[in-house]
């Protein structure tokens, strides 16, 4: 099932066929006790109700968005490779094969662009890429309800220069985007399940790379209970679990680049980049 979140209200795609969802909260919905069996019943009503040409919103309510890094192998040697000047790149190395994932804050829901809306390259970088990430879909009890995709941008640049910059190299307005839904289950994406990104710069293929989840090297679930420790998500959170595509240090976004993530079976996410204010 894919859950929507629209410009008029939530909708479920089941079987073929799209139903509006009665309950109007983003955060009630992940709060609920089972959310793949209240929206199977809701499909089985009956009712349907198509949103076609109706805006697509991001699918999240009041959560953060948090993520991990150095979680797939190219991304370690890329951040290592970024680092090395600033004496970083053996931090790296050593999360990279620690128990403790590397775990950060990334956004929250008004830094968020949603599908087709702009996500946003910093004014004071030089060297900016997307990442693109499955995302784990969290309810408030800390279990997994569902995936999105998502695009954790990225000023390699700044936070190359120093490690502890990796705060103002990842937050920032529009340096994230979800979407397009929510592939609802618990359980785990097959490891065949293949992660594709795109980049067009004027009508043409700038750069496109490809993996699968086989080579994340840490597992969900244990992603979730670190960020679950010592810490608290009453209306549920979204964890980005790191990317295993990384364009080469010769490229980097322009304005106008067009960026699209696809992830099966959720779907493809895409989105414009823009520079300055929005």
């Amino acid at each position: 099932m894919k859950l929507y979140r629209t410009g008029k209200g939530n909708f479920v795609e089941h079987e073929g066929g799209a139903y509006r969802v009665p309950e109007p909260s983003w955060d009630a919905l992940l709060a609920h006790e089972d959310l793949a069996a209240y929206l199977a019943s809701t499909a089985s009503s009956g009712n349907r109700a198509g949103f076609a040409g109706v805006p697509i919103l991001a699918p999240i309510g009041s959560q953060e968005v948090w993520a991990a890094g150095v979680t797939y192998y190219r991304s370690r040697d890329a951040r290592m490779a970024e680092s090395k000047d600033a004496g970083g790149g053996d931090f790296y190395d050593r999360v990279y094969s620690a128990e403790r994932p590397e775990l950060f804050f990334k956004a929250t829901a008004g830094r968020v662009a949603a599908p087709g809306e702009p996500v946003r390259i910093r004014s004071d970088a030089k060297w900016s890429v997307p990442e693109p990430e499955l995302t784990l879909v969290i309810n408030p009890r800390g279990q997994i309800v569902g995936y999105t995709v998502g695009n954790d941008m990225s000023a390699r640049d700044i936070e190359g220069e120093n490690p502890l910059y990796l705060p103002q190299a990842k937050v920032y307005d529009r340096s994230s985007a979800l979407g397009p839904c929510v592939l609802v289950g618990s359980e785990p994406l097959p490891s065949s399940t293949p992660i594709r990104l795109e980049i067009e710069r004027s009508g043409r293929i700038e750069f496109s790379g490809a993996t699968t989840l086989a080579e994340l090297k840490r597992k969900p679930t244990a992603l979730v209970e670190y960020l679950f420790r010592e810490n608290s998500f009453p209306a549920g959170a979204y964890l980005m679990t790191g990317t295993g595509i990384v364009p080469p240090d010769t490229f980097t976004l322009a304005p106008g680049d067009r960026i699209r993530i696809a992830i099966d079976p959720i779907g493809t996410l895409e989105n414009v980049v823009v520079q300055g204010s929005l």
